[in-house]
Parts: structure tokens; C-alpha cells; sequence
């Protein structure tokens, strides 16, 4: 068995755009490893997803804007946030001066609406 280490080294160094490492895939789901080092979505581009996204804020600093809300969401270590398929969003701001990692899990909305009890739940 392969242990590896969520904080370890990455897959392409220093990287001058955003690193988005896909660690794991199912039937319905995929976790990501996302890490930005002062990286933006571009000016007037949004994400409108197929899936939702739950995605946790590990490390870093950053902040997220959601189309029909008014005013930026700020994030620290710890915070999570589950964003709606379609939910358009962007990232407005992650810190410059060190790595923000966030760990995301795509899935989609019927895998919540499946579940049988609360232990099955995404």
C-alpha cells in the first residue's frame, strides 16, 4: 500500500498557474488536491460546474465571489464551503506569499439524495 503525504511535494514544482492533482476517482465523485500560490480566475470568467463541489480550505488564505451574492467570501484554514452544480463562482484573491491548498470533492447532487442514512452521506 502507498502512503502519501497531502502536504508533501507536488506533481509540478513551482507552477505559475493554479496545480489541480486528481488523487482519487469513483463512480459518481473525484477528490482533488488544489493548490494556488496567488492565482485568480481570470477577470470576467466564472466556474458553472456540472457537479457540486464541497471544498475545504487546508492551508493559505483566500477569497471567493458567488454570482448572485453580494461581496467576497473570505476563507482560512479550516473553512469549507458546498457549492451547488451551476452555482457560478470565481476565486478573487489567494495569498502571494504562500501556498494555499484546498482539498475539493466533485460529486454529483444525486449522490446526497441517495443515501439511506447519515453515515452514507458525501
Amino acid at each position: 500500500m502507498l502512503i502519501q503525504n497531502f502536504f508533501g511535494p507536488h506533481s509540478r514544482g513551482i507552477a505559475e498557474e493554479e496545480i489541480f492533482e486528481e488523487l482519487l476517482c469513483g463512480g459518481r465523485f473525484r477528490v482533488e488536491r488544489i493548490i494556488s500560490t496567488g492565482q485568480t480566475t481570470p477577470a470576467g470568467s466564472w466556474y458553472d460546474q456540472e457537479s457540486d463541489e464541497w471544498v475545504l480550505l487546508l492551508s493559505g488564505a483566500a477569497r471567493l465571489r458567488f454570482e448572485n451574492e453580494a461581496g467576497e467570501v473570505a476563507l482560512k484554514p479550516g473553512d469549507f464551503v458546498n457549492i451547488p452544480a451551476h452555482c457560478r463562482h470565481r476565486v478573487e484573491w489567494t495569498d502571494p506569499r504562500q501556498e494555499t491548498v484546498w482539498l475539493a470533492l466533485h460529486y454529483t447532487p444525486q449522490d446526497i439524495a441517495e443515501a439511506t442514512s447519515p453515515s452514507e452521506r458525501v
